[in-house]
């Protein structure tokens, strides 16, 4: 994984509070080594009110471009508040780069995988619901959009493949290109899809009888 980390660094190269002169450096790690990607001079205006302040943190946004991960001996105020904003995670350290970038990333990834398992075991994994007569129906929408890495296929296939059903009723907010394909190739299924509102989709599957 590829990683940039903004530090805002005095003239002596250790970190600076985010009111003192310095210069905000992007460090990036480049096949186990932390090397120097840009760097801007900075110097916080609070002498020029607040709006001045919030135009000179747009520029250091637009400085920091994808790197979400800022680091100063101390921030607070305006600066702390429009880098979390924008989504960026702020740390105060003391000290040099060095002592501190690979503790920050191995951070970062723990705080990533333990919200990814959030959200995994946040998604109850549905299935079809049997409301009489082989007719079933299924929401996959919630499933396609918590992107819990369970697949629309491995929902799905397994009760396609069974077969026990007449006619099954599935709500999406897209068709799964497979399903199509599947439905258009199996043979033995006729295939209908509707739109019924923003992001959401009925597609229906029926068994085929003699005569279809």
């Amino acid at each position: 994984m590829t990683r940039e980390i903004a530090v805002h660094t005095s003239f002596g190269g250790e970190t600076a509070a985010i009111n003192e002169t310095g210069s905000i450096i992007v460090y990036r790690q480049h096949m186990g080594i932390w090397g120097i990607e840009r760097q801007l001079a900075f110097t916080l205006a609070q002498d020029k009110g607040l709006r001045e302040m919030r135009s000179q943190m747009a520029e250091v946004i637009r400085f920091l471009g994808s790197c979400k991960i800022f680091v100063a001996s101390t921030i607070t105020g305006v600066p702390y508040y429009e880098l979390e904003k924008t989504g960026c995670s702020v740390w105060e350290f003391a000290g040099k780069p060095v002592d501190f970038l690979e503790y920050i990333v191995a951070r970062e990834e723990e705080a990533e995988l333990e919200q990814t398992t959030a959200a995994e075991k946040s998604v109850v994994i549905p299935i079809p619901e049997h409301i009489g007569d082989g007719y079933y129906r299924i929401s996959i929408k919630e499933v396609q959009e918590a992107d819990a890495g369970v697949t629309t296929k491995q929902i799905l296939m397994p009760f396609l493949r069974r077969g026990s059903f007449y006619q099954l009723e599935i709500i999406c907010n897209h068709i799964p290109p497979w399903l199509e394909l599947e439905a258009m190739t199996g043979g033995n299924l006729l295939y209908e899809s509707e739109k019924i509102g923003p992001g959401e989709v009925k597609v229906m599957l029926r068994k085929r009888v003699c005569g279809e």
